[in-house]
């Protein structure tokens, strides 16, 4: 397992320049905005507002800090997203506009790009397990808060907001947390 430390993460402007996102992983390694594959990150939102539009993206975002936001989809009904919301994957090529609930929040977002990736969210909570990769899996566990994972091999500490890449075969063990399992895989 690699831990990824949440202060390593890099920070940089949203796309729309409104904000500003803290990428945590991005395949390929250093991809700029308009040329990744899969990444992840994080972003603060402050403001009600419309989404930056990334053709050919399909994202999933996740409410980690905050009382959440109303997302308007493509001018759909809109949908209530929360901190105990399971995550919500939606095209990042429609028009999204966001309202905030009560205040500023902090979401995850997990964005591929179609036909080449495909990804999988997944809010788990309480003491729970994660199967390790399989071949051609990548596999990220992000923690909400301080846990210590274990495996047959090592032990990792994390703190609130750090990540750890799962090795081939590897699975851990977690307790008493909110944890996001992200899994990407080429597109078949």
């Amino acid at each position: 397992m690699k831990r990824l430390s949440a202060c390593d993460y890099k920070r940089m402007p949203w796309k729309n320049g409104k904000g500003e996102t803290v990428e945590i992983a991005v395949f390929p390694p250093g991809a700029a905005m308009d040329a990744f594959e899969w990444r992840i990150s994080m972003a603060s939102v402050a403001n009600d507002g419309a989404f930056s539009l990334f053709p050919e993206i399909d994202r999933t975002l996740s409410i980690l800090w905050g009382h959440g936001m109303s997302l308007t989809i493509d001018g759909a009904a809109p949908v209530l997203l929360t901190m105990d919301s399971d995550p919500l994957r939606f095209a990042a090529d429609v028009p999204v506009d966001a309202t905030l609930v009560d205040g500023a929040i902090t979401d995850l977002n997990v964005m591929t790009r179609r036909g080449r990736f495909v990804h999988r969210v997944e809010r788990r909570a309480g003491s729970f397990s994660v199967r390790g990769c399989e071949r051609g899996e990548t596999v990220y566990l992000l923690a909400t808060g301080p846990v210590t994972l274990t495996s047959q091999k090592d032990t990792v500490q994390l703190e609130e907001m750090d990540c750890v890449l799962f090795e081939e075969g590897a699975s851990v063990k977690a307790e008493n947390i909110v944890c996001y399992e992200i899994r990407f895989q080429e597109a078949v």
